[in-house]
């Protein structure tokens, strides 16, 4: 399962209620922070979500709404005795962004991986999880993320039992490694039933729709995703400024069969985004406005319906 927490949803200025952009995204023990706007380390703690959990940090791209707030994070990881590596993804220029924060924070107790990405990238996390970047149409260089938990085949007894493999072995088998059983070799598909969905968290934010976009985030559990401006007739200003209105990200929610979408990253201008809200459930009606620190648990869909 997922755990899946918004910290902030503000573009460009923090405001009274309106945190800057950012995300938590908890699986097996490791906390993942997408964005880190400018006093995200204050919202994180309205929340019980471990600081010290924090092993890895996503950055969309390097506008000061979005990692302004990265020296206090480090700040707040230090003093919560995090003494193991932290890995922070995102377009290039991290590295010479990072050095310069670390003018602030010059001692950590934990070690910094950066990985600067310059296109399509995935890779397994060591806790299990998928990352996905794809990069999007803003003024500057930028990527949106996914996370998916995979979920194993189910493992089937009665094969095992038919084939002959002590229960001993059936774990190996189950964590996807064959195992001998006599003189014949008895292979995970031997024993294992159809490939299963998994369950998966989308982020997307400062970005024009783009053709990739509705693959990249398919069949995702929940889609958050910009919606800077609410009133259709602001179209205009969201093409000149790289950016989203409701109905946009709702007809994205709707191409890529998302399950929900929550819409963030709002314009200071958009006081009250609720009476858009309608707007955007006519494209995709499982649509619902994020709010700082909106919290939900994504399950595997046999779970969550039982």
């Amino acid at each position: 399962m997922l755990d899946v927490c918004l910290l902030g949803t503000g573009g460009m200025m923090p405001l009274p209620g309106r945190w800057l952009s950012s995300l938590l995204v908890r699986c097996n023990g490791v906390v993942i922070l997408c964005d880190c706007g400018e006093g995200t380390q204050i919202s994180w703690r309205y929340t019980n979500w471990s600081f010290h959990d924090l092993g890895m940090i996503a950055l969309t791209h390097l506008h000061a709404d979005h990692v302004a707030g990265l020296p206090g994070i480090l700040f707040s990881l230090a003093y919560a005795d995090r003494r193991e590596p932290v890995r922070i993804y995102g377009p290039r220029g991290i590295a010479a962004l990072l050095a310069h924060f670390r003018v602030l924070v010059p001692v950590l107790p934990f070690p910094i991986e950066v990985v600067e990405l310059d296109g399509r990238y995935e890779e397994t996390l060591p806790n299990g999880l998928h990352f996905a970047a794809l990069p999007v149409h803003h003024r500057v260089p930028c990527f949106a993320y996914r996370f998916t938990y995979p979920r194993r085949p189910r493992f089937l007894p009665e094969r095992a039992q038919a084939l002959q493999v002590p229960v001993t072995l059936w774990r190996v088998l189950q964590q996807g490694q064959p195992v001998q059983v006599g003189e014949r070799v008895v292979y995970p598909s031997d024993v294992l039933g159809e490939p299963r969905r998994g369950v998966s968290v989308a982020f997307v934010t400062d970005t024009r729709p783009t053709p990739e976009l509705p693959s990249f985030v398919h069949d995702v559990d929940l889609l958050i995703c910009e919606g800077m401006y609410g009133n259709p007739a602001d179209l205009p200003r969201a093409v000149e400024r790289g950016h989203m209105i409701f109905t946009e990200a709702a007809q994205l929610a709707a191409q890529a069969q998302a399950r929900q979408l929550w819409l963030t990253h709002f314009s200071p201008a958009l006081q009250n985004p609720e009476f858009w809200l309608p707007v955007a459930q006519q494209q995709f009606a499982a649509t619902a406005l994020g709010v700082p620190h909106r919290t939900v648990t994504l399950r595997f869909l046999d779970e969550a319906s039982s």
